[in-house]
């Protein structure tokens, strides 16, 4: 199993407190055993939260894939001005704890724009957590048209990672950041494209296609 590398101080961390606790179940007989089981099963949460896995990427021109794991909790058509500066169709994905937190690219493209704005850490799935929370926004160019992917921190998120620079291409399906325990991802995409996700979806980043580019298929 591959691990996000942000991960790794965590895991480290989590697994030599567990350790030590065991070293004290030795030291100081059974009475440490309820703190050192505690303890090993909070290591293999640390593991399972940052498990990376690999994904099959859907071929084909035209398609867009999820940012992220999670359920779809919304679809609305918006007002999108800081990158798209228009109406868009925005797609909000719910993660929680449980979900592989990794976040990917959902079309091929050019990083174009990117923004990391402090806020609030309000609940996720709340309408308001787009506009007020702590938020990375990654917009990239694909096929004429401009895509945004926004990062957005939760309840008890308290870091956002993004990995392109401005100016960089990526592909679909590449890796492109993360967010720590428990968020939402936004994509926002043409009101033109052609939706084939719904709201209450289960998604996995890097496999569901969420939509496809409308009309004849053009290159990115």
């Amino acid at each position: 199993m591959r691990f996000a590398r942000e991960g790794y101080p965590f895991m480290l961390g989590a697994a030599v407190f567990a350790g030590l606790a065991w070293v004290g179940v030795v030291v100081s007989g059974s009475w440490t055993i309820l703190l050192a089981s505690l303890l090993t099963l909070l290591t293999a949460f640390v593991f399972y939260f940052f498990r990376d896995p690999e994904r099959e990427i859907p071929p084909g021109e035209g398609v867009v894939i999820s940012p992220g794991d999670g359920k779809i909790i919304d679809i609305r058509e918006v007002g999108e001005p800081s990158f798209v500066e228009g109406l868009c169709r925005r797609i909000t994905i719910f993660l929680s704890v449980f979900n592989v937190h990794v976040q990917r690219a959902p079309v091929s493209g050019e990083v174009a724009y990117r923004e990391y704005r402090p806020g609030e850490f309000a609940v996720a799935w709340h309408p308001k957590a787009s506009e007020k929370n702590e938020q990375s926004s990654l917009g990239l160019t694909a096929w004429g048209d401009r895509v945004l992917v926004r990062q957005i921190a939760g309840l008890i998120a308290r870091r956002i990672v993004t990995y392109p620079e401005r100016g960089e291409h990526v592909e679909r399906g590449e890796r492109i950041g993360l967010i720590r325990f428990g968020s939402r991802v936004d994509l926002f995409i043409p009101l033109e494209w052609n939706l084939d996700c719904a709201v209450g979806d289960k998604v996995a980043g890097g496999s569901t296609v969420l939509a496809r580019i409308a009309g004849p298929e053009k290159a990115p």
